[in-house]
């Protein structure tokens, strides 16, 4: 009898690992087909680094993870990307294609789009009107030619359909005409992540998805972002929950102080010493020293007096209380 044929819906996962299997376990290491790719882009506030990339590449087809202790960079690297900020130096590209000083408006329309961890809901729109605002090229939008109906009304009705079924595929069309204002935090989400495939994207950016969410919808919103991949699509993503990391990611890449300190498949997070330092710091497992010892036992007996004294406990040597003297008449 022969072999069972695997699920046409599992090929793009299955492409996306075998795409992957077998690269180095380091940072920097060149993908077989990137969608992205990073070099030299910095980004300084003041004194301080905020991104400090040295090269990184971004596999097409695939999920990749972006994780790191808050403060790592990541949503600074995002917005980078995507033309909400601009680096100090460096440059990043889009199937070859340089995004320098794109704004997010020209970026998206390449192809690369992202939602934000707060999310961008109109809320005195409503769910459609905020779903049509994401479609690309309307002809409507011209002031001539928004004055003859007929060279924009068969693209608008083609627009609601798709925004339609977006929504249904998100189980949000009973909410259509409610204002955006009026979801929940879960739904909002939901929103963003549909408005953002009304432009077609090849590349979609997701800033922490499951922030906020009840545990109802976030099993929902994990096969969403799992359907983006089967799609075709290229997804990234910044998660701090490392069980849907390890869930959904075909590769992780680590970010810690602003740099890439690991890559790799998710199994060999877990195995990577920079990335539990990153995560829990330096040492942090290490046996002390007898030097070592004796200043933590020291300071623990600083910090005891200093909490007896604020509390009045400081005892005689009769072992009475020196708050309890009392004066007689």
């Amino acid at each position: 009898m022969p072999a069972q044929a695997p699920a046409a819906e599992d090929a793009p996962r299955r492409l996306a690992q075998r795409a992957l299997r077998g690269l180095p376990w380091e940072v920097g290491v060149a993908k077989p087909d990137p969608a992205i790719v990073v070099d030299d882009v910095t980004r300084t506030f003041g004194g301080l680094t905020a991104v400090s990339v040295d090269h990184l590449e971004i596999q097409r087809g695939g999920i990749t993870g972006l994780i790191g202790p808050n403060g790592a960079g990541k949503t600074t690297l995002f917005n980078l990307l995507t033309g909400f900020d601009q680096p100090n130096t460096g440059t990043w590209s889009f199937n070859g294609r340089s995004l320098g000083k794109l704004a997010p408006h020209q970026v998206a329309r390449l192809g690369v789009v992202r939602t934000f961890q707060l999310t961008k809901a109109l809320s005195r729109l409503s769910v459609l009107q905020n779903m049509l605002l994401g479609a690309q090229g309307q002809s409507g939008e011209s002031f001539l030619k928004a004055l003859v109906p007929g060279t924009w009304r068969a693209q608008e009705k083609a627009n609601t359909e798709k925004a339609m079924d977006l929504l249904r595929r998100f189980k949000l069309d009973a909410k259509k005409d409610d204002f955006a204002g009026t979801l929940s935090g879960g739904q909002r989400k939901l929103l963003e992540m549909a408005r953002a495939l009304m432009s077609d994207p090849e590349v979609v950016m997701l800033d922490e998805p499951m922030a906020g969410v009840n545990p109802a919808l976030t099993q929902s919103l994990l096969g969403h972002v799992k359907d983006l991949r089967e799609q075709g699509m290229t997804v990234i993503f910044v998660e701090h929950d490392m069980d849907v990391v390890r869930d959904i990611s075909d590769w992780v890449v680590v970010m810690a102080a602003g740099r890439v300190i690991a890559e790799g498949p998710p199994e060999s997070i877990s195995q990577n010493q920079a990335v539990v330092d990153a995560y829990l710091g330096a040492h942090h497992d290490a046996p002390l020293t007898a030097e070592e010892e004796d200043q933590v036992l020291a300071e623990a007996q600083r910090a005891i007096a200093r909490e007896a004294k604020r509390d009045g406990e400081v005892l005689r040597s009769d072992g009475t209380r020196a708050d309890d003297e009392r004066t007689t008449p």
